[in-house]
């Protein structure tokens, strides 16, 4: 293995869930420029993250339709009549 490729700043970094507020707290180099007072009481710095494993479809089991400018609904509309056939 060689020597001297790994970053040698870890510090501990808050990730935040933005979906659901889930936050875990654990060791990163990533940068940021906001904190968040963690449940020890010390501040760390704050990493907001759209999805993780409290939200993430594969590891809940549930589906989510995350509808970016209408896609769904205009696949939707376009198959519409294949839908009304298929319930009936």
């Amino acid at each position: 293995m060689k020597k001297d490729i790994h970053p040698k700043d870890y510090r501990f970094v808050v990730f935040k869930d933005m979906s659901n507020g889930y936050a875990f707290l654990t060791k990163s180099t990533t940068k940021t420029r906001e904190t968040i007072q963690w449940e020890d009481g010390k501040e760390y710095p704050l990493i907001k993250v759209e999805i993780s494993n409290q939200s993430h479809p594969f590891y809940t089991g549930k589906i989510k339709l995350v509808d970016s400018a209408g896609r769904v609904d205009k696949f939707r509309n376009k198959y519409k009549s294949h839908f009304e056939n298929r319930t009936k």
